[in-house]
């Protein structure tokens, strides 16, 4: 139990929000412009930090990820945000609010936690994948398709979503083949669709992946021949960061895809106090979604800190009458 004198050296916020991308900053200026005091954990390791820009970010579509996140930075520290690079290694209830170990700059305590740490990439085990991953290696059609349009593109096959993976692309270019890799046996359904829309099938086990630079992506085939690529698809699984949900009691959700925080629309979770945002509780959500997931969180959470403060004005006036 910490003492009155340890307690007074920590430093207390209304709301510690715990990631720094686009959820957790949108989240945090939220807060901040309803004159929350505020404090960002972000240990500055962006998901799309390997994509050369975002998209379907309106207004600025294209930009590069560091570039929106500075900017995102300058605005909430101009609202008064405290942001610190730092990581977040422990979490644990103290009465009525949270205290949070960071593992450069000691404890922190906050009356609120927003949870935007966003979610690991767990790729497939291919040789090529990951140095490549957000450059030629793709996964979603909306974030990079529009680039790699009238190319040829190769989809890994890896789950029967892998099938569905090749019907989008195949609306951005006449030239797929699906690989199938280490994917179920395609049923009579899949087999049809994909023949009416002209996509190769390559029944075959893929080895590696190899970069050719400008001439785009070797798929070296296990028994066949190699296949000349533009751009290759993946099926990742997305795990949500969530280590200081399970410390809390939380409990996490399985996909078809990976596992999130389940929340509710405004991001409150089975664990009172705490609010998810962002890729931890939406695997699929783009940017746009996730600051939109951001400020409704951060609005959310200040509404409850508001009821909480005037219950307690109520109970002060109740014991002076």
């Amino acid at each position: 139990m910490n003492t009155n004198t340890e307690q007074s050296a920590i430093a207390h916020y209304d709301v510690a929000v715990i990631g720094g991308g686009a959820a957790g900053l949108s989240a945090a200026i939220a807060l901040a412009r309803s004159r929350r005091s505020v404090l960002v954990v972000d240990a500055g390791e962006p998901r799309n930090a390997p994509a050369a820009g975002a998209h379907n970010v309106l207004g600025h579509d294209g930009v590069p990820p560091l570039e929106l996140l500075a900017a995102g930075r300058k605005e909430a520290v101009g609202y008064g945000v405290e942001i610190r690079v730092d990581t977040a290694a422990a979490v644990r209830r103290d009465g009525d609010a949270f205290e949070v170990d960071l593992e450069e700059s000691g404890t922190v305590r906050a009356r609120r936690l927003v949870l935007a740490s966003g979610l690991v990439d767990e790729l497939p085990e291919l040789p090529g994948v990951r140095e490549m991953w957000g450059k030629k290696v793709l996964h979603c059609p909306y974030c990079h398709g529009w680039e790699v349009r009238d190319q040829r593109i190769g989809v890994i096959g890896s789950s029967p979503m892998s099938v569905h993976q090749a019907l989008l692309f195949r609306q951005l270019t006449d030239d797929v083949t699906l690989f199938t890799h280490t994917m179920p046996e395609l049923d009579a359904d899949s087999v049809e669709q994909l023949a009416a829309r002209q996509i190769r099938v390559v029944d075959v086990a893929v080895v590696r992946l190899r970069d050719e630079g400008d001439k785009g992506v070797t798929v070296v085939l296990d028994g066949a021949p190699d296949a000349e690529q533009d751009a290759v698809v993946v099926a990742p699984r997305f795990h949500a960061r969530a280590d200081l949900y399970r410390q809390l009691g939380g409990t996490m959700t399985d996909h078809p895809l990976g596992a999130f925080i389940d929340s509710d629309p405004m991001g409150k979770t089975e664990v009172p106090g705490v609010w998810a945002a962002g890729n931890a509780s939406d695997l699929s959500a783009m940017v746009m979604v996730a600051s939109g997931a951001g400020v409704m969180a951060g609005a959310a959470v200040n509404a409850d800190l508001v009821a909480e403060d005037v219950a307690s004005a109520v109970r002060d006036r109740t014991a002076q009458r």
